[in-house]
Formats: structure tokens, sequence, C-alpha cells
């Protein structure tokens, strides 16, 4: 359903989160690494997420990527809007192009009720939510 760059986006911000109350800045190397992403494709989504407002970059010799205090409260379905789009939570279960109520595909009841829990959760579930998890060591980004 997601793609891998809004998958990677996902850890990406939750990587920044979990290091907020540090104060610490990071850099798409660092953010890369840590998330065993490629450093071309950490930048180029990084960059979106700026100018999305879902994270902030600051340049100079102590410059990189962070999240505010704000931020962290904000629902992971702003991460997949500014990556994906919205059309992510209306695509086909099989990819067919006019799979649709009255023209449904084999999986498409089915799908839907999952797609829809789905984008439930991704509206509720809040960015510090995910990275609480990481910080009491009750969940894990690399693996």
């Amino acid at each position: 359903m997601l793609s891998l760059t809004c998958k990677t986006a996902i850890k990406a911000v939750i990587y920044l989160a979990s290091r907020l109350d540090s104060g610490e800045k990071s850099g798409i190397k660092e953010i890369a690494a840590y998330i065993n992403a490629s450093e071309h494709t950490v930048g180029k989504m990084l960059q979106t997420l700026v100018k999305e407002e879902v994270i902030n970059s600051a340049k100079g010799p102590n410059g990189g990527f962070y999240i505010s205090a704000r931020q962290k409260n904000q629902p992971i379905i702003k991460i997949i809007n500014a990556i994906d789009g919205k059309k992510v939570f209306d695509e086909c279960g099989l990819g067919l192009s006019k799979c649709s109520a009255t023209h449904p595909c084999p999986i498409h009841n089915d799908y839907k009720e999952i797609r829809d829990r789905f984008k439930a959760m991704c509206h509720q579930k809040k960015v510090r939510d995910l990275y609480e998890t990481i910080n009491d060591g009750l969940a894990y980004l690399m693996g």
C-alpha cells in the first residue's frame, strides 16, 4: 500500500522524534545509516518533508534535520500525504486501474476494509506514539 519512500519517510521522522529530547540535529548520512536506506533517497525525501513542514532543517556547522515538540504531535497521515499523497488510500489491492465498488477486483471488499482501517490508524497515531515505543525499547526501526 505505501511506497518504499513513504515507509522510509515514516522511519526517518520517528528517528528524528526519538532524538527530540536531546536537542540534537541529524544529518542525511546518519539518518540513512540508522534506518538502512539510500542516502540519495533519504536526502530527497527529507527535503520534501521540510517543504511540507513535517520536519525542520537548519544550515550551518550545527545544522541538520530535526523535529519540534509541536511536530511530534502530528498524525502519521501527514507524512503519508506528503510523500505518497491522499490517493494511496483509493488504490486497488491488485493494482488495477478500474477497480471500484461497481467493478470490483477479486479482493476489493476485503482490501477496502483493511485499507480503511489502516487509514483510520494513520489519522489516530501520532509521531510521538511511535517514537515512545522506540525509546522504551518496545519497538525497533532496524532489522
